[in-house]
């Protein structure tokens, strides 16, 4: 069986799960604010800085038999350049002060989940990097441009302020593409179920970086009819 489709089934129910939380379903009902989506963005920031980073982390840590997945590591690497500033541009035209979020500290539940991806790779299965890959990418084809649209539509903000999640949610669908070739070329079941653990794992991390962002303020239905 390719592997890409396993990696999906096997980690369905985690998938899930992270999608309940609070704020995800909030705003897919139009329940959103200014704080809470300049607070996406910040924790957004503090992890996607490591990005090029953590792919250079695993490169440098892959086995010689994985020598192959160099070069696409190569073009992850050159993709994802400066995204992190384009996040920064992002809260910018949010009105945030985005120079004191770029030297600020991350929440818990994100600089946990940062840690934990260095750990994978120096510790345990450099290819389990792959298990977040699949979750962040996954999730922003999942909610990304759905989410932009719904929080411009509510907010009045300018185009300025979705960079990140519209190019995201954009590149990230052409990448998913290449990202299941290169997972069904993986056939080791040691290096499989390191992937498979790493994402399960992933969409717990992930998912209580969404359960720490601020809920927006929703008015009852009394109040809004008043």
């Amino acid at each position: 069986m390719p592997f890409f489709p396993e990696l999906q089934s096997r980690t369905q129910d985690a998938r899930a799960q992270m999608q309940t939380a609070p704020i995800i379903q909030g705003c897919l009902r139009g329940e959103v604010s200014l704080p809470s989506y300049v607070a996406f963005l910040t924790e957004a920031f503090h992890h996607v800085r490591h990005t090029v980073p953590l792919l250079r982390a695993c490169k440098a840590a892959l086995p010689a038999h994985h020598a192959w997945l160099r070069e696409p590591l190569d073009e992850y690497i050159a993709e994802e350049q400066g995204h992190d500033e384009w996040i920064l541009d992002d809260l910018r035209a949010c009105g945030a002060d985005a120079e004191a979020i770029r030297h600020g500290e991350p929440a818990i539940a994100t600089d946990v989940m940062v840690a934990y991806a260095y750990d994978t790779i120096a510790r345990r299965n450099p290819l389990g990097f792959f298990g977040m890959v699949h979750v962040l990418e996954g999730t922003s084809v999942a909610l990304a441009l759905a989410a932009a649209d719904v929080i411009q539509q509510r907010l009045g903000l300018p185009d300025a302020a979705f960079s990140y999640l519209r190019s995201h949610g954009t590149l990230d669908r052409e990448h998913t593409a290449h990202f299941a070739l290169l997972m069904d070329r993986i056939e080791d079941a040691g290096d499989r179920a390191a992937i498979v653990h790493a994402a399960r794992v992933f969409y717990r991390l992930y998912g209580d970086v969404f359960r720490g962002l601020p809920l927006p303020v929703v008015q009852p239905a009394a109040e809004v009819a008043a």
